[in-house]
């Protein structure tokens, strides 16, 4: 064999390879991977985001905000100092919500409630099982809060052991414009197929802080014209069988009082019945739900029926609502974010009128890199949506927290992955367990600051603070149980 014939054919090849390469290097796109379309099999891209796109084409983002001063009015006797545009937190509109806080600290009294919606990002309970933790160490409360009947993200929770039969239906907010019956406060209503089989679902806690019990099963779901649905589950020695009751729009059962290590759920002729999920907390202290969907850009959120979520309100009395998204909105080529400011704005004032007095908080997008000229770099994207994030938050009246700034900033994305060890994915994206916990430390640590601030701003106001609504308390008025 003449091996140095081939040694050298092959030689010629690579430089020929190579010289191509150079010569066309001009022409290639400057990113290696078009990001124009979301490829991933586990991203749903909702319509109302690409609607809002093509209705905003070409607009043009006004810089107006970019020197603004916030002054804030006086609530309860309290005013925050004024706030610039480039470091504004607007814990002015987190008022009464510090003030169940206080409460809560000093006279041990009523509870404090939030909702955590998210993308991916807080997938898995990653960044809020933190977030709850912090609050839970501070102010007491055990439970993870309210937990979806099916979850494409169940095997990866840590906070909770999830797990469910396969003949659940599922309508969710991103795929589904016109549900059977309403969305509930998760996005979501589910319904058991079990005409062949019977439908389950099963919760067991793990040992984790402040949640390795939990406590007060309680099933929400929904208004039906079938009265023949009952659910079957075992406490101890004892196996109980209750009929649902569906009369009003948001109904409860509470399904022990006792603190539970684990509860599976049967579901009988119940298939027209929406269910929406089951809640595990003390009813003291603090509780976070969880509300996260892969692929949401947060634009569903104005699909929620109004009436349906103040029934919710009414029995889960929430004091804050986070909104953390973007990592969804970055993917579709635009440097203007024109329109999603405007939309969200108008997502916010939904959500006011869906849970009346409610604190709103923007998270903003984190840091995100992509390969441009073959080196890792922020995305473009980043700094523009950053911006429309909070503008909306502005002047929606809400608090911000800017994660991109927390994290370090422009290029910080590429140090979190390749520092040792690593605190986010090799996509660039997305944090892992140890990046998860130090962002929900940055979100904890601003509330806490903001919260502290307020209690120095308490002591010196002269005017005294409106009491304090009431905690409602979830009353077990339409379980039944068979003899």
């Amino acid at each position: 064999m003449n091996t140095s014939k081939y040694f050298f054919q092959t030689l010629l090849v690579i430089a020929v390879s190579g010289l191509s390469f150079v010569a066309f290097k001009t022409f290639l796109p400057k990113k290696l991977f078009t990001e124009s379309k979301l490829d991933s099999k586990n991203v749903v891209v909702d319509s109302l985001l690409l609607e809002a796109i093509a209705e905003d084409e070409g607009a043009v983002v006004e810089d107006s905000m970019a020197k603004t001063i916030i002054d804030y009015k006086v609530v309860n006797g309290i005013q925050f100092p004024p706030e610039t545009f480039e470091e504004y937190t607007g814990n002015q509109y987190l008022v009464t919500f510090f003030e169940k806080l206080f409460q809560l600290e000093t006279k041990k009294e009523g509870n404090v409630r939030i909702a955590y919606f998210g993308d991916s990002m807080t997938d898995g309970d990653l960044i809020v099982k933190d977030f709850r933790t912090y609050l839970q160490e501070k102010f007491g409360g055990q439970g993870v809060g309210f937990v979806n009947i099916t979850s494409e993200s169940a095997s990866s929770r840590s906070s909770i052991t999830h797990e469910f039969s396969g003949n659940w239906k599922t309508q969710s907010y991103l795929k589904v414009k016109r549900p059977s019956n309403p969305f509930g406060v998760n996005g979501h209503v589910f319904y058991a197929n079990d005409t062949a089989n019977v439908a389950w679902v099963k919760y067991k806690a793990n040992k984790v802080r402040f949640a390795s019990e939990l406590p007060r099963p309680t099933l929400f779901y929904g208004s039906s014209k079938n009265k023949e649905g009952k659910i079957k589950y075992v406490v101890g020695t004892d196996t109980i069988s209750k009929k649902l009751t569906p009369n009003g729009l948001v109904n409860t059962m509470v399904l022990s009082e006792e603190n539970l290590k684990s509860i599976k759920v049967n579901f009988k002729k119940a298939d027209s019945i929406p269910i929406y999920g089951f809640n595990f907390d003390d009813g003291k202290g603090v509780h976070v739900d969880n509300f996260s969907n892969r692929g949401n850009s947060g634009l569903p959120i104005g699909s929620f029926d109004i009436a349906t979520m103040r029934a919710f309100h009414a029995k889960l009395d929430y004091d804050l609502i986070v909104l953390q998204y973007g990592a969804n909105v970055l993917n579709y080529g635009s440097l203007n974010y024109n329109w999603y400011e405007k939309r969200m704005e108008k997502v916010v004032a939904h959500l006011k009128e869906c849970f009346p007095g409610v604190a709103i908080l923007i998270v903003s997008t984190a840091d995100k890199s992509t390969k441009y000229d073959l080196e890792m770099k922020t995305d473009s994207a980043v700094v523009p949506l950053n911006t429309a994030q909070k503008r909306y938050a502005i002047k929606s009246e809400s608090s911000f927290v800017n994660l991109y700034t927390l994290m370090g900033g422009d290029g910080s994305m590429i140090q979190w992955v390749e520092q040792e060890p690593a605190k986010a994915n090799k996509d660039y994206t997305h944090f892992n367990h140890r990046g998860a916990k130090e962002a929900a430390n940055f979100i904890f640590s601003q509330l806490n600051q903001g919260y502290e601030s307020y209690k120095v701003l308490r002591k010196k106001r002269k005017k005294p603070v409106a009491p304090v609504k009431k905690d409602s308390v979830i009353i077990n008025k339409d379980s039944v149980y068979e003899e």
